[in-house]
């Protein structure tokens, strides 16, 4: 049987329990994905204390994650069984061994990519896409000011603000 960790209420980490968790099989347009990893983020902690609430309880809590597609439903054709993936973002559900997610919603991880960077960068790598593509085209000569510099958002966009050519200047919070 698998696992994951379930909340049936809001509140501190003392809410999160471990227990036998059955995901089901895949539905039309849904992958059954086994997790080699899963990323922990403040998102997290705001479903678990109810800042941000759930849709319902009890819950699996969890935003992001990377493993291997255990099986498809009917109709996916993104995903197949043996692919290595890799996911961020809504249903939440990624504190668990296995898991349903909606096929559309995952990546194919490249094998020069471990499962546990996947996981730990799909959330914050979008982030830094939306920043440098969707709020602004960075281009080559563009000079940009970030702050954070030295958070996981950040440190993607210095780098790939970089590449593009673009002058960074950076802050941080410390030294």
């Amino acid at each position: 049987m698998s696992k994951a960790i379930r909340i049936y209420e809001n509140g501190g980490p003392e809410v999160l329990k471990w227990e036998d968790f059955d995901p089901g099989q895949p539905e039309p347009g849904e992958a059954l994905v086994r997790h080699e990893a899963v990323g922990l983020n403040y998102i997290d902690v705001y479903h678990r204390t109810g800042t941000y609430p759930l849709p319902s309880l009890p819950a699996v809590p969890g935003m992001e994650g990377a493993g291997i597609v255990e099986a498809v439903g009917k109709g996916v054709t993104e995903v197949a069984a043996g692919d290595r993936v890799a996911y961020a973002g809504l249903p939440p559900g990624a504190y668990a061994e296995e898991r349903l997610i909606p096929a559309h919603r995952l990546v194919k991880v490249p094998d020069a990519i471990s499962s546990e960077q996947a996981a730990a960068m799909m959330l914050q790598g979008m982030t830094a896409r939306y920043l440098l593509r969707g709020c602004y085209d960075v281009k080559a000569g563009d000079t940009i000011l970030l702050h954070a510099a030295a958070g996981g958002v950040g440190l993607i966009v210095c780098q790939w603000a970089n590449h593009l050519g673009a002058t960074v200047i950076g802050t941080a919070g410390s030294e």
